[in-house]
């Protein structure tokens, strides 16, 4: 313990370490070199190659033999590339060294020759001093005698020079020469001589002030002659506030006249005939061929057209405005002030008298534009307009370049901006006229003669598919009239978009302006995109979809019995088209729009579902409304059929009446028409016997009663109490309901109107035996064709036993038919 206390601290630091990586024991004392370690120093090569031979056999001493083969063979390679590598740096200090000896020979010659030559230097300059001394005054004397001469020599020559100047007309050069020898001759105005000289220069100069005061009333001075005669004008102290106002009065002469030039190309353009801004009546369903790729506007034609104007307004008055206003802040804002003239804040006054002056002439300029763009009122060739509005935008904002604090630009831009307001407006009007006009076509085109399906022309029946007169061209039918109506408008819009979108095209300079393009937040700013949004979508899209819902709707509202002048079959094609528009067409046009603009509906907008309920609205409106006016159609012939016969003498039945057939005839007709718009519907199971149904006078309860043996006076009471009885428990029909998009609901609305109508009728009339049978004729054979028209045939045999059953209550002598007569009458036809 001692011995290992008293070890030195190096070698107990040595023990440590060796314990921590090896895990071996600690030794009691240092260990001796090992000469068997053929890297430390006490290395012994004997001693090595006896411990190998005794403790190695022949393979692993031949191992060892080529490791230290290889070994000995790395070390000889590394020493080497050490000795070739150190060999090269050393040749290249060598010679490093050897040129800096050089050039540290040659740098020191050079010293040694400059250090020589300073010092000569140094000595000539002082043998130069030393001579000059003396003279050196009085040389500087001479050199301020021989300047000063010249100067008087230039003063004394200087009215000779002023006069030759005024001669040649060298305006600039003259006043440059007497602003060099002004200062001088006031200095020594009170010498004789110097005060004639001042004199002389003085009345000199006064004539030529005279002679650039004259260019001003010169009309045919050029703007650079002007600017010149201000400049010098200034040079020779004339006030500027006055040459500011010539100034402007100069340049307003020649900007007016810019303006007469306009105003006379105003008045002599030819007027423009509002009454001709319409689409193309691309919609014509007689041609739907030409429909589709007529789609032109027509446009007036003027002596000059827009772009013309514009370009010459631009060319002519712009332009010498921008001129005007570089050379007015060049003579008068940006001229540097010094001297007196720099407390007179000439700049601030120049620059308020320029405001003024352009923001008069400019909304003279600007009412011009205004007066010709509102004359604009062909829709045709829409790129013209906007091309004579870029331009016109485009070279205004010069303006704003060269005057910043100038109303112009926005001015500019804000008559743009109406420009495009008025224009969708425009296209508004011409599509709502080409919609009226369209459906004038339509009518005309369903007015056309055609065969109906019995072979009888049609009255009022509608449009029917089949073949016209011989020799005639066959009309349209209702579903090519449709779908040429709807492909027209879709085009006329599509046409119009394209239009209007050229204001938005990235080539045109007012488009990037916030009311044309949304730019993003801040959301402040709510006209942003707002040519998008609320003027092409909400006041050219959404306004022509509830145009045409409106319009669409007022046929509805026609008085009279048959409906006014409306066909019905208009109001049938209508209620289609709109449900068309609800169905596909307004997401279409509202999707086309909103890709096509990159409306942003930040700002409140007409939902698509809004619009889509608007037109549905309107399509049920009409499509009632046709049910009403066939349904008045058809009762208005049975009400006279039943008012015009004296049914009390009449004679007994041998066929069915005439009217009848016409009923029936007319009611196939109408389901052939509507089946060309709608689809068939669902309809209830019908019975095996539907046609085969009898309508007797004991065919209700009631009517058991009152013809029973049993009868007596009392028993009317009883009848019409079980009557009403019977009323309270039979199904209640709504006879003007709204009816269903689909061909049986249509069938089912009109047939309920006619035979309501034609059970009111019975009920107002008295029948005599005949009269009686002759109404269970008829309603027998109405029953064997119209119960397949309507969705229940029920309600057909209800309304008919209502008849039969009112005409027999109203019937002085009830003698009813037998049913094997009727049905061999109705048979017969």
């Amino acid at each position: 313990m001692e011995a290992e206390s008293g070890s030195s601290s190096p070698g107990r630091k040595r023990r440590l370490l060796r314990l921590y990586y090896s895990a071996a024991p600690e030794p009691q004392q240092e260990e001796q070199p090992d000469p068997c370690d053929i890297n430390g120093a006490q290395f012994d090569p004997e001693l090595y190659l006896n411990k190998l031979r005794k403790e190695c056999s022949l393979n692993e001493l031949m191992d060892q033999e080529s490791c230290m083969v290889r070994q000995i063979r790395s070390l000889d390679s590394d020493m080497q590339t050490l000795v070739y590598e150190n060999y090269n740096k050393f040749i290249s200090a060598t010679d490093t060294i050897r040129k800096m000896k050089n050039d540290f020979k040659k740098m020191e010659d050079e010293m040694d020759c400059l250090s020589t030559n300073m010092a000569a230097i140094t000595e000539f300059s002082a043998r130069i001093s030393g001579t000059l001394q003396d003279q050196h005054a009085q040389i500087t004397k001479l050199s301020g005698v021989h300047t000063l001469l010249r100067k008087l020599q230039f003063l004394f020559e200087l009215p000779a020079r002023l006069n030759k100047c005024l001669e040649l007309q060298a305006y600039a050069q003259a006043v440059s020469s007497h602003c060099r020898a002004r200062c001088v001759l006031q200095q020594y105005s009170h010498m004789p001589s110097f005060r004639g000289i001042q004199d002389d220069c003085h009345a000199i100069m006064e004539r030529l002030a005279q002679q650039l005061r004259q260019k001003f009333r010169d009309g045919g001075t050029s703007a650079k002659e002007l600017s010149e005669c201000v400049e010098l004008l200034l040079q020779l102290d004339e006030p500027a506030e006055e040459l500011c106002d010539k100034f402007l009065s100069h340049a307003q002469t020649r900007l007016e006249a810019d303006l007469q030039g306009l105003e006379a190309e105003l008045r002599d353009s030819a007027p423009i005939d509002v009454s001709t801004q319409k689409l193309s009546s691309a919609a014509n369903p007689m041609s739907p061929s030409e429909s589709s790729t007529s789609s032109h506007f027509l446009s007036p034609a003027a002596q000059t057209d827009i772009l013309e104007f514009i370009d010459r307004g631009c060319n002519e008055f712009v332009s010498n405005l921008c001129l005007v206003i570089a050379s007015y802040q060049e003579l008068f804002v940006n001229r540097p002030q010094e001297g007196e003239l720099a407390s007179k804040n000439i700049p601030q006054m120049a620059n308020s008298k320029l405001l003024v002056f352009v923001d008069t002439l400019a909304a003279r300029y600007f009412s011009l534009v205004e007066r010709r763009i509102q004359e604009e009122k062909g829709v045709g060739d829409n790129s013209l307009l906007v091309r004579a509005l870029d331009r016109f935008h485009r070279r205004l904002q010069a303006v704003s370049k060269l005057l910043p604090g100038s109303a112009v630009p926005s001015q500019g831009t804000e008559i743009v901006i109406q420009a495009a307001r008025e224009r969708i407006k425009q296209y508004l009007s011409a599509l709502q006229s080409f919609y009226l006009d369209s459906l004038t076509d339509v009518r005309q085109a369903l007015a056309a003669p055609r065969l109906s399906v019995g072979g009888t022309s049609s009255a009022g029946g509608g449009a029917l598919a089949g073949s016209g007169p011989p020799g005639k061209e066959a009309p349209p039918s209702l579903p090519d009239l449709l779908t040429s109506l709807s492909n027209s408008i879709l085009n006329q819009i599509k046409s119009v978009l394209a239009s209007v979108h050229l204001f938005t095209a990235k080539d045109i300079t007012f488009s990037s302006k916030p009311y044309f393009k949304w730019s993003g937040p801040p959301w402040t700013l709510t006209e942003q995109g707002e040519f998008c949004s609320q003027g092409v979508r909400e006041g050219l899209v959404v306004s022509f979809i509830k145009f045409i819902c409106q319009s669409s709707r007022q046929f509805c509202e026609s008085a009279g019995d048959r409906g006014g002048s409306t066909p019905p079959v208009l109001l049938l094609l209508l209620s289609r088209l709109c449900l068309d528009f609800e169905t596909s067409t307004i997401s279409y046009i509202l999707t086309l729009t909103d890709e096509q603009f990159l409306v942003q509906h930040h700002s409140p907008v007409t939902a698509v579902t809004a619009l889509c309920a608007e037109a549905r609205e309107a399509a049920q409106k009409l499509l009632n409304h046709y049910v009403k006016v066939q349904g008045l159609i058809i009762s208005q012939m049975l009400r006279k059929s039943v008012e015009t016969r004296d049914w009390v003498n009449t004679i007994e039945p041998r066929n069915v009446r005439a009217v009848m057939k016409r009923v029936v005839e007319d009611t196939t007709s109408i389901d052939v028409q509507v089946g060309l718009l709608y689809e068939e519907g669902v309809r209830k199971a019908h019975s095996s016997d539907s046609s085969k149904r009898t309508f007797s006078v004991y065919s209700s309860s009631r009517q058991q009663i009152r013809y029973a043996p049993s009868y007596t006076p009392s028993a009317p009471m009883d009848t019409n109490l079980l009557s009403n009885i019977h009323k309270l428990f039979s199904e209640r029909i709504d006879i003007f309901s709204p009816v269903e998009f689909n061909k049986v609901s249509v069938l089912t609305g009109i047939i309920k109107i006619s035979l309501k109508t034609f059970l009111e009728c019975v009920r107002l009339r008295t029948f005599g035996r005949y009269g009686l049978q002759q109404i269970q004729v008829d309603c027998h054979y109405l029953q064997m064709y119209l119960w397949r028209f309507v969705s229940d045939e029920n309600l057909v045999h209800f309304l008919l036993d209502e008849i039969v059953g009112s005409a027999a209550h109203r019937c002085l002598d009830p003698s009813p038919m037998e049913q094997s007569v009727i049905e061999v009458i109705c048979e017969r036809g």
